[in-house]
């Protein structure tokens, strides 16, 4: 696959971008910034370099003194240079610094403050559809994801298999974050079955074998690794009695396809249905993310069974969207929409579904779920052309 435009911007100053592995950070940034000072701490040489001593990065920016701006890879494997940063920046040397990582877990646990506000936070995710243009196919990505380093590759099947034990390996048993890395791959499948649902920590604690808090203690790693997402419920203004657990989410399609067993009793359509709607929450969190972070992100459940994939909602916007793997729409599709309607009059309405046509049921817009994914641009209000 040839080179694709990405939708991040550069901020302009210096900046954090932290992103999962493969979303395709350091492609961009060797792209975009050609003249830069280029420090990739996953080399083991240049590890080791820095950890010993992290003030050689003030000889280095000395000794290349028309490089600019100054690019640290995987920041978060030597977080004292941090330290370092801070002082340059301090000093005022005009020097401008891009630190990116695909974890925030080692520089929370050693209490890096992250310059202090110094450096703008900014997260990279997979392949947006419209990044992807023609080349997007929903049925590929509901299989393989929308990570570039799959999706680039000559055997995309073989190197998404292959993701997963890589965190493994060098993200979660190279940093000592879990004693016992075979209880947290048990984990890693028994919470597969939580993606798009709502998260019992106790249930996938029975499963794995390990005891609740453990469980809750993987979900942060997880959440830090940049892996997963949770999202809470909407209860501003609740007039129902609303749930209290969140829902849990891979960042990526393909990596929950990736985790999640397959077996004679397992239903495809169930597979296919919690991939797509863990495929639409990907494409807001880019959306937003891209977009300046104005919106939060939730889900609509009532005690009594209603409810709403995703609420959307900003200073001037509230969207209630609904996802159906079908190819048609039943009319009790539609229960969870409209009971979030009658609560929320002024919201606005959508039912994805995998059919071909536009349909308007009452006051809500059933859309086809592809079409929704093309047309999601970062700039651009998320229902701008419907």
């Amino acid at each position: 696959m040839e080179l694709k435009v990405r939708y991040f911007n550069d901020p302009g100053e210096s900046f954090f971008l932290f992103g999962p592995r493969g979303t395709g950070k350091s492609t961009w940034l060797n792209t975009q910034f050609k003249n830069a000072l280029y420090i990739d701490l996953l080399s083991p040489q240049l590890f080791r370099l820095y950890s010993a001593k992290p003030e050689r990065l003030t000889e280095y920016i000395d000794g290349n003194p028309d490089k600019n701006p100054i690019i640290i890879d995987e920041i978060q494997k030597v977080g004292s240079l941090l330290d370092v940063v801070h002082q340059i920046l301090e000093e005022k040397r005009g020097k401008r610094f891009i630190l990116t990582g695909s974890s925030s877990r080692k520089l929370k646990r050693t209490g890096v403050d992250l310059l202090a506000g110094r450096a703008l936070l900014n997260t990279f995710h997979p392949f947006m559809a419209s990044e992807l243009g023609e080349n997007f196919n929903l049925n590929d990505s509901l299989q393989l994801g929308m990570l570039p380093l799959v999706l680039n590759s000559q055997n995309p099947s073989e190197v998404l298999d292959a993701y997963v034990s890589l965190y493994l390996r060098e993200e979660v048993q190279s940093e000592g974050f879990v004693r016992s890395v075979g209880s947290f791959a048990r984990f890693l499948e028994a919470i597969s079955f939580s993606h798009g649902g709502i998260l019992n920590t106790s249930e996938a604690a029975r499963e794995c074998q390990v005891g609740r808090k453990t469980v809750e203690g993987y979900i942060s790693i997880l959440e830090d690794l940049l892996l997963s997402y949770t999202i809470p419920v909407f209860t501003k203004r609740a007039k129902r009695h609303l749930i209290s657990h969140s829902k849990f989410y891979f960042f990526d399609a393909g990596v929950f396809r990736s985790l999640r067993p397959a077996g004679p009793l397992d239903s495809p359509h169930e597979a296919d249905g919690r991939a797509l709607e863990g495929l639409v929450l990907q494409h807001l969190k880019a959306w937003n993310a891209y977009s300046g972070n104005k919106n939060q992100l939730f889900f609509w459940r009532t005690k009594f069974g209603n409810e709403v994939d995703f609420v959307v909602y900003g200073p001037a916007t509230i969207w209630a969207i609904e996802v159906k793997n079908s190819q048609s729409i039943r009319p009790k599709d539609l229960n969870g929409l409209r009971a979030f309607k009658e609560d929320y009059p002024k919201s606005i309405a959508l039912l994805l579904y995998r059919g071909t046509e536009r349909l308007k049921k009452g006051e809500i817009l059933c859309m086809p779920c592809e079409e929704f994914l093309k047309g999601l641009k970062p700039g651009n209000d998320l229902l701008k052309n419907i």
